[in-house]
């Protein structure tokens, strides 16, 4: 039985989503509580989260054994075997042409920032920013809709050849005493978002100007690749 199952986590302790020789990753902790269960479990996610980087909507697809007719039930015993910091939300059953990585469309991504001071109860959750012009970003941001040739805003070394990528949504705004980046795009490279957000940033600081991201967005010259840290990066939807 083909089943889709959305998870979240908090990716402070992990070396990621994706598999590693040092068993670090969020997918390394899921493949053991499966195998508690004594179910042999090839996880397909949807994409790959960068080591602290958290998820409130990841998504993979998983094939279980056909005794396992009551998904809620299966969902309890999943969340019992798994670390505090990684909870299934909803197990589905799916088609069996069902992908959760090829099958996917759009992937939804957040950034929070503060100009609070942080606390050692939410440091890893949200990057604290001292100035934020709002309005300067809101109207950077705009530059990224599109289709645009990425490569200047990916981690260099990373095996990517296609830098390529659609952006349908770049917003910017306001929630509680928080500001928010959300992006929504068919994929990302590595440390994309980090980049653009950081790019953005140094925007609202006045150290950069748009004209400068205009031209890093057409490859005329690389004037920004400092990514801001994973903290305050959340992937919180997948869309098929």
């Amino acid at each position: 039985m083909n089943v889709k199952v959305t998870i979240s986590y908090d990716g402070f302790e992990y070396s990621g989503s994706q598999r590693q020789p040092e068993k670090t990753s969020v997918e390394d902790k899921l493949l053991e509580a499966f195998s508690r269960l004594n179910v042999e479990a090839n996880i397909i996610l949807s994409g790959r989260t960068d080591k602290g980087v958290h998820a409130s909507g990841q998504v993979f697809s998983v094939k279980l054994p056909q005794h396992f007719t009551n998904l809620d039930r299966f969902k309890e015993l999943l969340n019992h075997q798994l670390p505090l910091s990684i909870r299934a939300l909803k197990v589905e059953s799916v088609d069996e042409s069902f992908h959760a990585r090829f099958s996917a469309k759009k992937r939804v991504y957040r950034y929070f920032i503060t100009q609070n001071p942080t606390t050692p109860f939410n440091a890893r959750y949200v990057t604290h920013v001292k100035h934020i012009d709002e309005k300067k970003i809101k109207e950077a941001i705009k530059l990224f809709v599109g289709v645009h040739d990425f490569e200047y805003f990916h981690k260099l070394g990373s095996d990517k050849i296609n830098f390529e990528k659609e952006i349908f949504e770049a917003k910017f705004y306001a929630y509680k005493d928080m500001h928010v980046f959300k992006f929504k795009a068919n994929s990302y490279l590595r440390t994309q978002i980090r980049l653009m957000v950081g790019f953005l940033l140094k925007i609202s600081e006045g150290k950069l100007s748009m004209e400068d991201l205009q031209a890093q967005l057409n490859k005329e010259k690389k004037v920004f690749y400092t990514p801001v840290d994973g903290f305050g990066l959340y992937l919180a939807k997948i869309i098929y």
